[in-house]
């Protein structure tokens, strides 16, 4: 009975190792959600010998949209649902009768990749949006989004119009030359304080 056998010993050395492996797998494979913001360009530096004063936008170039904490609309001098804003946009930036209350238009002149000359009237008409500090995020992304899609949908009908295809088929060199025609005009202001009663 002296002979009575001994289990043999679990080895651990490879356990660190394995388990290092499986980390930097799961590492390796996994991807993080990233957030992502508004792409916005900010408008360039304006020349030293410039003074503000001449700097100032005319009255019938600005469509103010402001959104209040309540998620009340108000564009121009009208209150709106957010779903018809991406219209009122469009119909303000695009000024197809040319109504001398509306936007101007100014003709630029934008090189196409085979190296003529385009000449387009382009809309000098800004969006500026402003909201109060306790205006909520989500009505604040849904306004920013409507405005987005309007001016998606007028490079879409220019490029239609010019290249004869949607700006989504169109090449880098292309897309290029639909953006200099229909830049993205949105000023944001520095939220308001909202007024007590």
């Amino acid at each position: 009975m002296g002979n009575a056998r001994k289990t043999p010993e679990v080895r651990a050395d490879s356990q660190a190792d394995i388990a290092f492996l499986l980390l930097i797998f799961f590492l390796v494979a996994t991807t993080m959600n990233s957030d992502k913001g508004l792409s916005r360009v900010l408008p360039p530096i304006p020349p030293e010998d410039v003074k503000v004063e001449d700097q100032k936008v005319k009255d019938r170039n600005v469509l103010l949209v402001f959104v209040n904490a309540s998620g009340q609309l108000m564009a121009g001098d009208e209150q709106l649902d957010v779903r018809a804003l991406k219209d009122k946009a469009k119909e303000f930036i695009v000024n197809a009768n040319d109504d001398e209350n509306m936007p101007e238009k100014e003709e630029k002149e934008i090189d196409m990749p085979d190296g003529s000359k385009w000449t387009y009237k382009e809309s000098k008409g800004v969006i500026s949006l402003q909201t109060t500090r306790d205006t909520g995020y989500d009505m604040y992304i849904q306004v920013q989004n409507e405005l987005t899609r309007a001016f998606n949908e007028i490079r879409d009908d220019v490029a239609q119009s010019k290249f004869s295809k949607p700006f989504s088929d169109l090449n880098e060199d292309e897309r290029g030359v639909i953006t200099k025609a229909v830049p993205m005009k949105i000023s944001e202001a520095e939220p308001r304080k909202a007024v007590k009663k």
